[in-house]
């Protein structure tokens, strides 16, 4: 029997990716673009990029790949970008994601430079920030080991004083 995964990102999956580019955008200081697209074999990937035209650099090692235009699947909202919808942008790959059909793994990561670098069933393990929401009761238990830290005095000293040079 062969393994045989769902062909397409779910919404939650989507939701997440989406706020990875907004993520990413933050971080960089730059638009980053999310698109969508479907592989010969059927299966959803997401490629992040930025525009050239926007980069710092545009070093002769760099992957690119155009992006956005009309029928383009984008996810980011970038308000940097005039019309990403019917403007195709020349693009530095930063990275993406793809669902795979190997077995024991939804997803594959796929680095800068095109090479397939990790995988897992879980989107979450994949992405760049935690976008994971935290547990209910989560956020009150680091709060209250945070707090728990200050109220401990300063360690003391044990030993017998160093003696000084003069």
């Amino acid at each position: 029997m062969s393994f045989v995964p769902e062909p397409t990102f779910t919404d939650h999956e989507i939701a997440l990716l989406k706020k990875t580019a907004e993520a990413l955008t933050a971080y960089l200081g730059k638009p980053v673009i999310a698109e969508i697209d479907t592989t010969e074999d059927g299966l959803e990937w997401i490629a992040f990029g930025v525009p050239l035209d926007i980069a710092d650099e545009n070093p002769d090692d760099i992957v690119t790949l155009e992006m956005g235009g009309p029928g383009a699947r984008l996810i980011s909202e970038s308000s940097d970008l005039e019309n990403p919808e019917d403007e195709v942008y020349a693009c530095e790959f930063l990275w993406g994601i793809q669902i795979t059909d190997i077995e024991n793994a939804r997803f594959v990561r796929i680095d800068f430079e095109g090479e397939e670098v990790e995988w897992g069933d879980d989107i979450e393990e994949l992405l760049p920030f935690g976008m994971r929401e935290p547990e209910a009761g989560e956020l009150l238990e680091a709060e209250e080991n945070d707090d728990d830290e200050e109220d401990d005095p300063p360690p003391t000293s044990q030993g017998p004083a160093s003696p000084t040079l003069h």
